[in-house]
């Protein structure tokens, strides 16, 4: 139990890049710079970072009309969930 903390913290920061990866490279479409590549945002959204993109599509009005986010993020939050709901009850 006390390694909670860690996990909880964990997320929290993965969370805080993914959402300012996302900024960043809104940033950089606009000013037409080097781009984050989409594989980055999808991995970090693997890795429970997914809620911190989704909110910062919806903040950033960035890539919203990329079906492969609008499905695709939605879906890594529900696997998400559903291994943090898994590991947290092993514990």
């Amino acid at each position: 139990m006390e390694y909670i903390w860690l996990i909880w913290g964990y997320i929290v920061l993965v969370n805080i890049y993914g959402f300012s990866v996302m900024g960043w490279d809104k940033y950089k479409a606009k000013r037409g710079g080097r781009r984050v590549p989409e594989r980055r945002f999808f991995l970090t959204g693997l890795i429970f970072g997914a809620p911190g993109i989704y909110l910062a599509m919806r903040f950033f009005r960035h890539k919203t009309k990329h079906k492969a986010f609008v499905y695709g993020i939605p879906v890594l939050i529900i696997l998400n969930i559903s291994v943090l709901v898994y590991f947290l009850q092993k514990f």
